[in-house]
Formats: structure tokens, sequence, C-alpha cells
């Protein structure tokens, strides 16, 4: 039978037969050995010939087996002379095993009959199959690909397994041909929805298993070419052909030399997946950001027609743009939000939301907006490039053939907004800001002026309620006109006057009667809107206030309700009741449960209190002061938890406010990441006001972050920062810590040399002061550098210096460290053995201390002086291990590391395909953490696993690049590499 197996007499969904999954129902496999199931129960399936007759009928389909047909399945062309007699006992065998009725005697032949649904897993498959190429015409790739996904996951090893005879093997083959039609077809979809990274490894593994099947080569060439891997695309063509040539003397099929023209052609269109991934599969989703437009919106009568009226002619043009512009407050946000949700029905695929905090000193970063756009349109952390580039133009591929509203708002310029327009025929944007975007091609641009006065005291009428205004009608009007028919400042006058029973609106009026200088600030822009917060902030109460305007100092993007605690100097519970009642008055939100933050206008009046407000002026340097007590006793809280038995955190600076406390290393790991960008802002801002010792603790108890991928740019900016501020105040102690803090940020990043320098010069500052922390560290990072650096001599005398120092100072697990360290030292001078020991005995230490995470560092130590000493099982036993800690700890760069080390031994063991996919997997997790010369070092092996599986073109693709990147850091590997690239090597 060809093509797709049918299962004709297996019933189809909504059958009122009893399905499979019930319990005590029969259930059969034939996608691997063949099997019977009666519930969870496996049934005996007899001899090898009786299985090959149960396998033979299921494979009928429900149709009738003549004993001749089966005869000729089981034994082929010499039958033995009892054959006949062998299939009917085969067959009363089966039944007394089976249900009553299931094999049945018919025309004298058998037969399977009166299966459950979903009883037989080729059935299901089938079923899977179909419903996948459904959804793949209906456009639905994300189903599709999770249906397929399913279909494949029913095979289970080989099909037919240990079922002899021709008639097995040729449905062997047949089904294995099903499979891996099935499997370029989900592999596809892959690609079509931007899954070209992710799949590069799978694709590897199965072009070396599979080396003739040129579709898994065009998809491989794909996928590296919208990895951005042009040269190893253009690789596996070229080994195509010769293998092509070579084993079957034909060239590769018309398909496949397209692809190779398109790409060297670097064809616009074949860089761009056409739609979203789904990893996980997820339903296509219609995002409804838009926030609740409000229920008094007054007047703009003519700029809502404005408006609306580009938004409906979206159809048919290439895209609708208008940019709003006005002053802080004029209520761009308000009208632009009104105007989406009139238009909604026109944008039935969804609406997007952002602000962009264009007014603040940290605008959002259209790659970050991208991604969460991205991901509310259905798309899959894993899918998302890094680049801004890539994510604009996956961006537009996603919105392509929708009908989705975009709504940008609080924008800086029109540079931050270009990556952000849709692009495509039938979306819509709407952007806001404080600027015209004359500069924005095509835009349609409407300039907000304040509301006439009609439309303010309308507005004003709304909130406050009509009885209290039309008694005090003039007083109403002096209160619009104070607030310079700002909507902003209205709305919060209005508020707060309504939830005042007591006054009345001359009691208001007159409040607003003080500001000297309103029209003259409306005139400079955001000194406008000042003037309205000053009425919201003076009608709070003492403790409301002091609240507002020390919050308001601490320069994170938002703040934890624990920190905020910090900073008041107040209970937990206190503090929450303070933070609740200001977002009650909209002066701060609530960002998250726990969570709170500050328009940034609103924060920048909030300093301007404080700067003017609060007594004694010393105040406002104490709450920053607490703030950095508490991250720092919290941060090192987290050190201590992670690294028992390391005295680290017994020499950092100590405050006085204290910290959280975790009960697991999980707790406290997910502070330390969901606070990373509070914490290090915290550290910066404390070096430039004074508290300089503890800030760079706090850099130096948060190390983790240099290593962990997402926070190492903004750690490595801070200690920077740290380091220049130490130095220009003459400080020693704090120059050698953030010195150190530094190097470890340049040795995540592979920036040796620069490590280098860092480390010399904290050990020269660290011999004019007794600190036991530099005197450890320092040596310890010095040796680690030198083994990096090929100075293993030198490296082992620091590690020497530093395992003495530790031991000294009572730091096991500082010692543990060193010994691990110095492992690595003695491994490169060829000292297997003592390299062995070392390693243990630092393995041993850490476990004695409970020490999980750097445990596993221990751990990947031992797995390579394993592998060097000849024991490669040993060794890749360590280094799984330690692999699923640095998982688990979200440590990124050891995860790649570690998988590229055990790519290495694979690779000595002459499993080259296996090697290669731990090395693609390698180069996915250190794509943007570790440095040139790791991923330099990942594609040398890379490379040699390529060779070893015939894929020579890619493997010399791979190692060209490779030594572009160690003749540019001028590494000695490159030495090797060129040798690996000589016409005696690629011969």
């Amino acid at each position: 039978m060809d093509g797709v197996p049918r299962v004709p007499e297996q019933r189809r969904p909504g059958s009122s037969a009893d399905t499979a999954d019930q319990a005590g129902a029969l259930r059969f496999g034939v996608l691997g050995p063949v099997r019977a199931w009666r519930g969870e129960e496996q049934l005996p399936t007899g001899s090898p010939q009786q299985r090959a007759l149960l396998a033979a009928l299921l494979l009928r389909e429900g149709r009738t087996a003549t004993a001749a047909e089966l005869i000729d399945a089981l034994w082929g062309a010499e039958p033995p002379s009892q054959a006949l007699a062998a299939v009917r006992t085969y067959a009363s065998r089966l039944r007394k095993v089976l249900d009553p009725g299931v094999l049945v005697s018919e025309s004298g032949g058998y037969a399977v009959r009166g299966l459950a649904e979903g009883a037989l897993d080729l059935a299901m498959a089938q079923e899977l199959a179909a419903q996948a190429e459904k959804a793949r015409g209906a456009g639905d790739l994300c189903h599709a690909r999770d249906v397929l996904g399913r279909a494949l996951a029913l095979w289970d090893g080989e099909v037919l397994a240990g079922v002899p005879g021709a008639y097995a093997q040729a449905q062997r083959v047949r089904l294995e041909e099903w499979r891996l039609q099935l499997l370029e077809s989900r592999l596809d979809m892959d690609l079509e929805q931007g899954c070209h990274a992710e799949a590069v490894s799978e694709l590897t593994a199965l072009t070396a298993e599979h080396p003739l099947r040129e579709r898994l080569r065009e998809l491989l060439m794909l996928a590296l070419y919208r990895s951005g891997r042009q040269a190893e695309a253009l690789a596996v063509y070229a080994d195509t052909r010769r293998l092509l040539a070579d084993e079957l003397g034909v060239d590769p099929r018309p398909d496949l030399k397209e692809l190779q023209q398109r790409i060297l052609q670097a064809e616009p269109g074949l860089a761009e997946p056409s739609a979203p991934v789904g990893d996980p599969p997820v339903l296509p989703v219609r995002p409804a950001q838009l926030p609740a437009t409000v229920p008094d919106f007054t007047g703009r009568c003519a700029f809502v027609s404005e408006l609306s009226e580009v938004l409906a002619t979206s159809e048919g043009r290439v895209m609708a743009v208008s940019a709003l512009a006005g002053i802080g407050g004029v209520g761009k946000t308000t009208l632009a939000v009104h105007v989406a949700h009139q238009a909604r029905s026109a944008f039935p695929d969804g609406q997007l939301y952002v602000d962009l905090q264009g007014a603040g000193p940290r605008a959002a970063e259209p790659e970050t907006v991208l991604g969460s756009f991205l991901r509310a349109l259905g798309t899959a952390d894993s899918a998302i490039p890094d680049s801004l580039e890539e994510r604009s133009a996956l961006y537009r591929s996603v919105l392509d053939g929708r009908r989705v509203l975009v709504l940008l708002d609080n924008a800086r310029d029109a540079a931050q907004v270009r990556p952000l327009l849709p692009g495509t025929e039938g979306c819509a944007a709407l952007v806001t800001s404080r600027v015209r975007m004359v500069d924005l091609a095509g835009a349609h641009l409407v300039d907000l002026d304040v509301m006439s006065p009609d439309e303010a005291l309308s507005l004003f009428t709304k909130i406050v309620g009509e009885e209290r205004v039309a008694s005090e009608r003039e007083a109403a009007l002096d209160v619009v006109a104070a607030c310079g028919f700002l909507p902003l400042a209205i709305r919060i006058a209005a508020s707060r006057l309504a939830a005042r029973r007591t006054w009345t609106v001359s009691v208001l009026a007159a409040k607003l009667a003080d500001e000297r200088r309103r029209l003259d600030e409306l005139q400079a822009g955001d000194l406008a809107v000042k003037a309205t917060f000053e009425l919201g902030y003076g009608a709070l109460d003492a403790a409301q206030a002091r609240a507002f305007r020390l919050l308001g100092l601490a320069d994170g993007p938002d703040i934890s309700l624990p920190a905020a605690a910090a900073v008041l100097d107040l209970p937990v519970a206190e503090t929450e009741d303070l933070l609740e009642s200001l977002v009650d008055t909209s002066l701060l939100e609530s960002a998250a449960p726990g969570r709170y933050r500050y328009h940034d206008l609103v924060r920048l009046y909030a300093r301007a209190c404080a700067e003017r407000d609060e007594w004694p002026p010393n105040e406002r340097d104490a709450a920053l002061s607490r703030l950095l007590d508490f991250y720092l006793a919290t941060a090192a809280g987290v050190y201590a938890i992670e690294r028992p038995g390391d005295r680290l955190v017994d020499h950092l600076e100590h405050g006085e406010f204290p910290g959280l406390r975790f009960s697991t290393r999980h707790e406290a790991q997910d502070w330390l990441y969901s606070e990373a960008n509070c914490l290090l802002a915290c550290a910066s801002q404390s070096v430039r006001s004074g508290n300089l010792r503890r800030a760079v603790d706090l850099l130096w108890a948060a190390k983790d972050l240099a290593e962990s991928g997402a926070n190492s740019r903004d750690y490595e900016a801070a200690a920077t920062a740290a380091r220049d501020a130490a130095q220009s105040a003459g400080d020693v102690q704090a120059e050698g810590r953030a010195r150190t803090t530094l190097t470890d940020a340049h040795l995540a990043a592979g920036r040796f040399a620069q490590a280098d320098e860092e480390v010399s010069r904290a050990a020269a500052l660290a011999r004019q002061i007794s600190d036991p922390a530099l005197n450890s560290w320092v040596p310890n990072h010095r040796g680690v550098i030198a083994v990096y650096r090929s100075r293993h001599a030198e490296g082992a005398a620091h590690l020497q210096e530093a395992l003495t120092n530790f031991r000294a100072d009572g730091n096991l697990a500082g010692e543990a460290n060193a010994l691990c360290n110095l492992s690595r030292s003695h491994l490169a001078m060829g000292q297997t053995k003592s390299a062995i020991e070392l390693a243990r005995q630092g393995v041993s230490v850490y476990d004695r201390l409970g020490h999980t995470l750097r445990g596993a560092n221990g751990r990947y130590a031992l797995g390579l002086a394993l592998a060097q000493a000849g024991e490669p099982t040993h060794a890749v036993e360590q280094l799984r291990e330690a692999l699923e800690v640095f998982r688990d700890s979200r440590q990124r760069l050891w995860e790649g590391m570690t998988i590229f080390r055990i790519a290495e031994i694979l690779l000595t063991e002459r499993k080259p395909a296996q090697a290669a996919t731990l090395a693609e997997q390698s180069l996915a997790v250190l794509r943007d953490i570790g440095g040139d010369w790791r991923r330099g070092n990942v594609l040398t092996v890379l490379g040699r696993a390529l060779y070893g599986i015939g894929q020579l073109d890619r493997a010399q693709a791979c190692w060209r690049e490779a030594l572009s990147i160690y003749e540019d850091l001028g590494s000695p590997e490159a030495t090797d590499v060129r040798g690996l690239l000589s016409p005696v090597a690629a011969a």
C-alpha cells in the first residue's frame, strides 16, 4: 500500500463506541515493538511469528486476510510444511489474550475488528497528520506544528521491532519514510515560524543520519542562513553536491540548486520567516492591550473625527500612521486610547499598546518593546531573535495578513518609533509624543492643544458632580483656568475634590489661586504639568507626602514593597497601606502585586519636592542609604545561601537596615534575578552619591549577575562606574574590590586581556592594605586568567597563593574554588593525576558544605580532568550532573560551556553526529554571553564533528569563522585552526 497509511475501521471522533483510553480498553502499537495493552496492563503477544501475525492483521486496516496471505506475510516464499497449522495456533493463542470478538475468523482467514477510537497508534498518527495538514492549510501553523509533534511522538523506536519476514521489512521501510516526511513537514513549519536557530541542531543530527536525503539538507541550509551563518549554509550545498556525485553519480535536485543561488544573492525574502514561532505550541492569540478608556471622556470632537477617519482608511493602504504631539498632561494618551477603542472593530486581529517612556531618562528600547509585542502575538521566547533588525523583521512578518492597531504612547522620537511600525497593509499605528514627528515619513501629524474652557468645565463637572459645580460655576471656571485647561491637571484636581466631600469648589479655587507661575510653566512644556502635581501633593497627609517624596529618589524602573519599606524605614504592612493610598491618588502606579512605579514626570516632581520639603535635608541621603543597606544585606544573604562556607560575606561592609531572608536556594535566586535591574540601578546611584564601599560590595555579592547573560552588560557598566569613582576618591579598598568585580564581568564575557589588566591593578592595590577578601580572590582570578592565556606555571603559582590565603582566612568554599582552579592549571600542564586529585578534593569540600551551584563548578573541573585521563564515561557523568545544576540555577555561561565539553568528549569517542548536535546547542546557549574566544572554541569542535560526518565544506566554514575570531583576538589557537584548514587536513 503506497502513501499515508489508512485504517478505516478505526472509528472517527464523535463515535459512540468506547474510546481506547477508557479503563480496560484494548490498545495496540505497531510504531515500535508490536504490543498490546488492556488499560495500563501490557498483554503477552507471544513469539516473533505470533507478533508478525498480529501486526499483519492490524495493518490490513480491518480487512480480512486469507490464510495464504498470512502465510506469505510470516514466511514469504519458503513457508514451513505446517505453516497453516502454525497460523491457526497463533490465532488461537491471540484470541485467548484479546477481548472476545476482536480477532474473528472469516472466509478461511482472519481479521481484527471492532477496535475503539485511538486503539491503534498508527491510526492515531494518521488522524493527527490529517488534522495537521488541515490546520496548516488554514494558516494555523502553531496548531499544525503542535498536532504534528504529537503524531511523531507516537513512534517508539524501530517500527515492528523484532518482527521477522519480508512483509514486516517492507512495512518498516514504508512507515519510516512516512515518519521522515512528517518530520520534514514539522521542521519546515519550524522555519516558517522563525525557529531557525533551534532547528539547526536537530537538522545537523538528521543529515548525519540520512546523508542522501536532500530535503533535510535544504532545510538545514535555510536554517543556517536565517541564523546568520551564510558560509555554513553554502558549505552544506557543497557537501551535498560532492556526496551525491560520489555515491550516486547525480547532481542535487533543482530546488536545492535554486536555494543555493538565492543564498548567494542574499535574497531579502529568504531571511524572514513568515509566521511567529509556536514553541511551546500555542493557539494564535488576539492581543487586546489597550488601557481602559475613561468613562468621562470629554470634548475633542474634531480630533476624534479626524483620527477615526485616518484609521478607517487603513484597509488597502500600506499603513495608516497618526502621530499626536503636545506638552505633557495635554491628554494625548487619553485621546489616543479613546479613538483606539472606537476603532477596535476595524482591527479584529488585535490591538497592541506600550508606554515608550520617552519623557524620562530611560526611554524604552525598541528591541525590548518588540520582544513584548512578539510574545503578545503568540511568539515563544525561544524564537525571538536578539538584534533589533531581526526582531523588527519578525514582527512585520507576524503582522502580515492581519489587521492590528498599534498604540505607541509617550514616544521619545521618530527613531524610537520606526522599528515598531507594522508596515503592512491593513494595520495602523497611533503615536503620542511631546515632539512633532516631522521626520516620521507618511505620518498624519496632529498637534494637540489644551482644552477649550467649555470642554475643561465639562470634564471637571463630570468628575466632581453636577450638583456641586452648578452652585459654584464661577469658582469652577477659576479652577480649570488655574489648571491651564490641561486635562491631566483638571482630572487630578477634580478627583481630589470629589474624594473630599467637606471641601467646596471655592476652597479648591483658593488653593489654586496661589500658583503664580502656572502659565509660564505651561509655555515651558513639562513645567506646566508640575503645577497639577502640586495640587495632588498638597492634598496628602504628612505620612503620604513623606512617602511620595522619598520613594521618588530611587533610580530603579520600579520598586518592590520590601525595598520601599527600607526607603521609608517603616514596617512592610504600614508601607503597603501608604503606597496603596498613593495609588488611589494616581501619584503612584501599581506595576504588579507588590511592585510600584512612578510615571516619569511624577518621579521628577517627587524629587523636586524632596529637595524642597524634606527635613532634615540629610533624610534624603539616609533614605537611599537604607535602600542600599537593604539590597546589600539581601544580596549577601543570597550569596551565603548559594555559597555556604564562603567567608566573603563576613568581609563585606555591613549596613544598619536588614535584608530579606530565604528558605531555599531557588527563592534566593528568584529574588536576585527579579530585582537585578533595581539592584544594579541602586549600586550605580550609590556610587554617585558617596556610598562607595557598600555599593562596590553590593556588586561583589551579586556577582552571579555578571554570568547570567540577561544582566551582564548592566553589571559591567555598574562595576566600571564603581571603579572610576573609587579611583577618583582615592579609596584603595573600594577600587581594589571594584576592579575585582569588573574582572568577573570581563571573564564572563571572554575578554581575558581586559580581565588581566583589571586584576593586575587590583593586586597592586591589595598589597597596600590588609583585606582578606582581596588577598584571596585576586590571586585566584589571576590564576584563572593566566591559565586561559596559556601561562600555566604562572597560573599554578597564583592559585597556590590563593589556596594558602583562603585557608588562612578559614574560607572553605574559597579553598574548594582554588583547588578546582588549580586542577585546571595542572591539567593544562599535563599533570593529569594531580589534576584529578585536586578536583576531587574541591568537590569533596563543596559537598560537605552543601554547595550545590559551586559544587557543579567542581564537577565541571573533575569532568575535564577525567576526560584527559582517558575516562570518558566517568567524565560525562560528572559533566551531566553539573549541567543539571547550571540549568536549574540559570547559569547560562556554565550551561553552554558544559554542553561544549561533553561535545568534545563525544568527539574523541568517535561519535561525531552526537558531538555536532551538542556543539550546536552550546552555540545557541552562548549566543549572547561568553565572548568571542569561547565561541571560537565551540566552532572549532563543531567543525571537527561536521568533518567526522562527512560535511566537509560546512566544517571548513566553521573553522574559517573560528580562525577569524582567533586572529582578531591574537589567540594561539589560530595556529591549530590553520592546520585544520590546510589542504592536507581538508583532504
